[in-house]
């Protein structure tokens, strides 16, 4: 709809809010008389229309149909829709001509009466009386065709919530699917925590972060990249063996299908165990979830089928780039990593060795339709991951599913000395221009000094995968672009 048009009818409905401002009537009152949402007024159904209650409902306006002595008007509040039928006989005659002359669809009413079947079968209320809770100045999108632009559906997501239920019961699965995560962790004994979202640095993940400043202390913080991984492991040295958290991540990176500059991510570590153990927990989980959210274990995403009950099979990271490639990366050189790419096609940022390993892999990963755990990674892209005995890789694993990692997990790294070394590579890396390397945290070190037990690491992103939608859309307001206009 263009903007004349949108002007024409705002235009239109504020006569209509005129109206009701001349005649003394609030547009916009603080409060509602109803008495039962839809949804309890269908459960109750029989009950309320036999006994001939009077009730009050309320709800937003989608459609009205009739004219003359009747009208028919359906609305909708959160738990469902229901039919208002208004006889001129039956209401007063000035609400029936009111309700006629300024309500549109959009408006919020309330509606006092009693329930009935219409001569259709239809479940209804009769109206008695009506009363304006918010009038609407600008329409509701066309109902077979909403709204069409995807930057306009994200912008106003309320009206895409508003015109598509499956979008609104996609929400209410997601809630439920951090419900079932909760739930399993506390089962397994692992006690829920927070810990900070500001950090001097940022730590349990390679990614830019967000910097603000700190007026009172007058330093620069970052947003946290990892849901508290350096804080839940002093929490390990600190006596706690199982901690979890369910919080926001957030990174100044780019936007595509699987990432995201904020979401919610989860974190668990458990002292005395090891990768091992968390790849069986983690496996555990993942059905879990999928048992009670969707109940079953095939799923469809993008172009691959997997089953979360099949083998999940352990995956070499060297090997299978080998396979894919034939470029060894724990031996190729840069150049001939950079060769190999440029062969490829594949477009890469950064110049040194981990940004180019990591490019690599994520190339061959999109062949992966698992379920499979990724293991044996290189020493050099996983800082906080406890080295394999004698090999230049690490005791890591990552869930792979459709092509995706969807968590990562280690036997976290407990030597102050290697981590120290690890972190002085990192550091050489930001020296270098690397914005995603990890920052040093020296009092993480010093905590590792003071002793922290052998534990596993694990943090995971399932839930657009199961979805099979972009990660995007499992938002409910994503970030977007200031309008210029």
């Amino acid at each position: 709809m263009n903007m004349s048009a949108l002007d024409e009818i705002r235009a239109e409905r504020l006569k209509k809010l005129s109206i009701l401002t001349e005649k003394g009537i609030n547009a916009y009152p603080a409060t509602s008389s109803r008495t039962h949402s839809i949804g309890e007024a269908l459960a109750s159904f029989d009950t309320l229309s036999t006994d001939a209650t009077e009730i009050v409902l309320a709800g937003r306006v989608l459609i009205t149909r009739g004219q003359g002595a009747i009208l028919f008007i359906d609305i909708q509040d959160g738990s469902g829709k229901f039919q208002i039928v208004l006889k001129s006989d039956e209401i007063d005659e000035e609400k029936f001509t009111l309700f006629k002359d300024v309500v549109d669809p959009g408006d919020f009413i309330e509606i006092k009466g009693t329930l009935f079947v219409t001569q259709k079968g239809q479940q209804s209320i009769l109206g008695k009386d009506w009363t304006m809770l918010s009038k609407s100045l600008l329409p509701l999108p066309d109902k077979f065709h909403g709204l069409q632009n995807e930057e306009e559906r994200f912008r106003k997501r309320y009206l895409d919530l508003l015109t598509h239920p499956e979008l609104r019961e996609m929400f209410a699965r997601k809630e439920k699917f951090w419900d079932v995560t909760r739930n399993f962790m506390k089962q397994k004994g692992f006690m829920e925590v927070e810990t900070p979202t500001l950090e001097i640095t940022t730590g349990g993940a390679e990614a830019r972060p967000f910097k603000t400043h700190h007026n009172d202390f007058d330093i620069d913080v970052f947003l946290r990249i990892s849901v508290g991984e350096l804080w839940q492991k002093r929490l390990l040295s600190a006596g706690f063996e199982k901690t979890f958290e369910i919080g926001r991540v957030f990174r100044n990176e780019g936007t595509s299908p699987e990432h995201l500059q904020e979401f919610t991510n989860m974190e668990f570590y458990q002292a005395f165990a090891n990768y091992q153990d968390g790849m069986k927990l983690v496996q555990e989980l993942y059905c879990t979830i999928a048992k009670e959210l969707y109940g079953k274990t095939v799923f469809t995403y993008k172009n691959h089928t997997f089953n979360l009950l099949a083998e999940w099979k352990l995956i070499d990271y060297v090997d299978e780039v080998f396979s894919q490639t034939g470029v060894s990366v724990i031996d190729a050189t840069e150049d001939e990593l950079k060769a190999k790419l440029q062969e490829l096609g594949v477009t890469y940022e950064g110049e040194n060795r981990e940004r180019l390993t990591d490019t690599l892999w994520k190339y061959c990963r999109k062949n992966i339709s698992g379920p499979a755990f990724l293991v044996n990674h290189p020493k050099l892209i996983a800082p906080l991951a406890k080295g394999q005995d004698g090999k230049e890789v690490v005791q890591m694993f990552q869930p792979l599913i459709a092509g995706s990692e969807v968590g990562r997990g280690y036997s976290e790294l407990n030597s102050p000395l290697e981590q120290r070394a690890r972190f002085d590579t990192q550091q050489a890396l930001i020296v270098g221009g690397d914005e995603e390397a990890m920052m040093p945290d020296d009092e993480f070190v010093e905590m590792l000094e003071h002793g922290m037990p052998p534990a596993c690491g694990f943090g995971e992103r399932l839930f657009a995968i199961l979805e099979d939608k972009p990660l995007r859309e499992t938002q409910l307001f994503p970030l977007m672009r200031p309008r210029l206009d």
